[in-house]
């Protein structure tokens, strides 16, 4: 067989493998429960790829290629995205998606490059195993923290739909699952082939490795399980009307029918739709979207605002209700996206409280005040105006009946962040209450992707939490991360949702934050030298003693 020959069948050996692991990724991504057991083989053909590699270059290349199908498998739905915002060509728009994805999955490259230099060096018996194996899922864990992804995306998060296995985010968060998932396709790969070439008892190391990932995992599960049902007894009810109107595309809207008669129509159906609720049930709090006041609160910029300003506060009085809502907050010219308490104090006047959203996404959001000129406004001339805010701070409400509650404010984009959320938990919030819009993504899988992110962080910090969008997935979330109600993506509904009582449960990820991924790359570091320390050691020449008179 002549060179050509061979070259173009390890390329499409190693295509093949690719899109094995691409097709196995896809399915883990559509977050089925009986897609769950494909988690633990999804690696595998990919694993083979790399057991033939034969150049560092292959292995940038076997990286590459995975991180593509990987996002353009699982987060397809961005090209739609980048289009809706540009307006360009979305052949266009797949092109540039494309060749930025490898850099949004960095953590292929350098696993597949870790993974061929520790497979080279001559080492024998079962740590060279051991080594290969955990080396590779700690690099592969640590740089997903040393280059940081848009999407806060990790392939753990598959783990999702194992109402037993998720519960493990609360050690380490999703990345632990992901270290678990490499580690676990690692003793899969090397118990198939022991298998193959030398029989059972060589494939009993691996599988036994496997079988303590499987069986450790669902055995912390049920103990977490049970510890959230065992301390969430006893606890007073609390009652949140949720409200999503279903109302997008406020810019396209404003052109057409004006900003006054846009406005007029958001309000008055939010108006409408909890006047239902609180018809029918006594509310605790009733939740509005993010920026669904889609003006500044409490400093009008016209005469039309403040009177819209004024039929919010009328509303909150008239009901004796307090209401979250998402707006924007004015500053010395410095503009936020908030989230703003509205609720009755003491004598009949009003108290008002704001959270201003600190995670900003990068350009329709927000622009670094070193980037931001008037030729990048005149090019990209959808970028956002945002000022970011403080950081994770927690908000104290008071309840219709006068109970005090701390809510956990998160605006869209900060859901995705665990050690944000983590800290607002260690302030003492007692109620995670997140406030989206999604309706830019909405009819792909986007919204139930972000849902399920907003799932860990109830999962890591044992809080429940309450989830409103404008479009979709509005929901009710449990402290172990199972979403009791929803409205669907792309529906017009309202709901009072009673909240599941927060268990108080300490967790790693609360007290240590988000400590897997930095801690993995150290040890990813120290695996990789100490071969050669040790060895330099053993080579140094030992010094004579100089001879005694």
């Amino acid at each position: 067989m002549s060179a050509g020959a061979v070259r173009a069948k390890r390329l499409a050996a190693g295509l093949l493998g690719v899109a094995g692991t691409t097709f196995l990724i896809w399915l883990l991504g559509l977050m089925e429960a009986r897609f769950v057991p494909v988690a633990w083989v999804a690696l595998v053909p990919w694993l083979l790829v790399l057991d033939r590699l034969e150049s560092r270059r292959e292995a940038v290349l076997a990286g590459v290629t995975l991180g593509m199908g990987y996002m353009a498998s699982v987060f397809g739905w961005i090209a739609g995205g980048i289009q809706g915002y540009s307006g360009a060509p979305l052949a266009v728009c797949w092109l540039g998606y494309l060749v930025l994805a490898p850099f949004m999955q960095l953590q292929f490259i350098t696993f597949a490059l870790v993974r061929y230099e520790l497979r080279r060096a001559p080492q024998e018996g079962a740590w060279a195993f051991w080594r290969v194996t955990l080396t590779g899922a700690l690099v592969y864990v640590g740089t997903e923290w040393l280059c940081p992804k848009l999407l806060a995306d990790t392939i753990g998060q598959g783990f999702y739909p194992s109402e037993l296995l998720r519960q493990g985010a609360d050690l380490a968060g999703a990345h632990g699952l992901t270290l678990m998932l490499v580690l676990g396709n690692e003793c899969v790969l090397v118990a198939g082939k022991a298998l193959v070439a030398h029989g059972p008892r060589r494939a009993l190391a691996p599988l036994t490795g496997l079988a303590v990932l499987v069986l450790g995992g669902l055995g912390y599960g049920q103990l977490r399980y049970r510890q959230v049902a065992e301390q969430s007894a006893g606890q007073p009810e609390l009652v949140v009307g949720l409200v999503q109107a279903n109302i997008t595309k406020y810019e396209k809207l404003a052109a057409e029918l004006g900003t006054y008669d846009v406005v007029r129509m958001i309000l008055d159906t939010h108006f409408q739709l909890s006047d239902e609720l609180l018809l029918n049930r006594k509310l605790d709090l009733l939740v509005w979207p993010e920026t669904v006041y889609p003006t500044t609160f409490g400093t009008p910029k016209s005469e039309a605002g403040a009177e819209f300003d004024a039929e919010i506060s009328a509303f909150v009085a008239r009901h004796q209700v307090p209401l979250l809502f998402g707006t924007y907050d004015l500053e010395q010219e410095r503009e936020y996206n908030a989230a703003m308490v509205l609720g009755p104090g003491a004598e009949g006047a009003l108290t008002r409280t704001a959270y201003r959203k600190t995670m900003l996404f990068p350009l329709t959001e927000w622009v670094p005040e070193s980037l931001d000129s008037a030729w990048l406004r005149e090019r990209l001339p959808w970028t956002g105006y945002w000022k970011r805010g403080p950081g994770p701070r927690t908000l104290p409400i008071r309840l219709r009946d006068g109970r005090p509650l701390t809510l956990a404010p998160l605006i869209c984009y900060e859901s995705i962040f665990p050690g944000y959320v983590a800290e607002e938990a260690r302030q003492g919030g007692e109620l995670i209450l997140t406030l989206s819009n999604d309706s830019w993504f909405s009819g792909t899988l986007g919204p139930r992707q972000h849902l399920i992110q907003a799932a860990f962080r109830s999962i890591e910090t044992r809080l429940p939490q309450v989830r409103v969008t404008n479009s979709g997935i509005s929901a009710l979330i449990s402290p172990t991360g199972e979403v009791l109600t929803a409205i669907p993506d792309d529906q017009r509904g309202s709901t009072a949702v009673t909240v599941p009582p927060n268990p108080r449960l300490s967790t790693l990820m609360v007290a240590w934050g988000d400590w897997l991924r930095p801690t993995a790359l150290a040890l990813s570091v120290v695996l990789l030298l100490a071969p050669s320390l040790l060895a330099r050691r053993k080579e140094r020449p030992v010094p004579l003693s100089p001879p005694t008179v």
